[in-house]
């Protein structure tokens, strides 16, 4: 058994030494005084300039606000079809379960490309440009389904009676709906809006093909910078951002291990 533990921890060690190591080399580069990988001594000056580059804050921004109003309206969006799917039986949920999965397995590309032409379409007929808005409804469409993925579990895993038992302690449709089974699906409901927030912040195919000329996201920045040297502002951002991701993955676990507790 003592063998056993040490090989499986091993094993541990040597994976995620794999996933994180060039992860962990980027940031220690973004404290290099040299722009090359020849350490040329510690500094702090690629993040002062990062957050002098109104290019990059800008597409950060972007990137943020996209990614939130997205994820939130891919949660509701989500979260409806979830609780209207689960209502159907049979054959009838299994088809609408299996269609509402296929913007998941579909390529990127070809939906980038088939939203494209719709906004190209659109805006033809009614006089718009592609920009802000049609990003937007982008990343809503490609993470809705994320979310009914996500909610889905939850809903086949709750009791259907509890619904009924509100309405008959004296709750009315909504309040057993909001303060019941919202409640219940809750996890469900934050990990796809954890998904979403991800996915969309991440994106760069369907970005690309659905922002037009004028909006850049951080990837898109991004992607433009490499076609001349990199500059080691991307390390310092990139060391940023994971930094922050790190920071609220362990406050969430901490958080869900206390509410663990807390039901023990």
């Amino acid at each position: 058994m003592k063998k056993k533990n040490i090989v499986s921890k091993i094993y541990t060690a040597l994976l995620l030494l794999f996933l994180y190591l060039p992860i962990g080399v980027l940031i220690f580069y973004s404290f290099n005084d040299g722009k090359t990988t020849v350490w040329k001594g510690f500094t702090l000056k690629w993040y002062a300039e990062l957050l002098n580059d109104s290019a990059i804050m800008g597409s950060l921004y972007n990137t943020l606000i996209i990614a939130f109003l997205a994820s939130v309206a891919a949660t509701v969006l989500g979260t409806a079809a979830a609780i209207g799917i689960s209502n159907f039986k049979g054959a009838k949920r299994a088809i609408i379960q299996n269609a509402s999965n296929i913007p998941i397995i579909n390529p990127e590309i070809v939906t980038g490309v088939s939203l494209m032409l719709m906004f190209t379409l659109l805006g033809v007929a009614f006089s718009f440009e592609m920009g802000f808005w049609t990003v937007l409804l982008a990343h809503i469409s490609f993470c809705t389904p994320y979310v009914i993925l996500s909610v889905m579990p939850r809903i086949r895993q709750m009791d259907k009676n509890v619904y009924e038992a509100a309405l008959d302690l004296g709750c009315n449709q909504w309040q057993a709906f909001t303060k019941v089974v919202i409640h219940e699906i809750m996890p469900g409901i934050f990990s796809g809006f954890l998904l979403s927030f991800t996915y969309s912040l991440d994106d760069f195919v369907i970005t690309y093909f659905t922002r037009g000329s004028k909006f850049q996201t951080l990837p898109i920045q991004i992607y433009t910078m490499t076609h001349k040297r990199i500059s080691p502002k991307i390390n310092a951002l990139s060391a940023l951002l994971f930094v922050t991701i790190m920071v609220i993955m362990i406050a969430i676990n901490v958080r869900n291990r206390k509410a663990a507790k807390t039901k023990a």
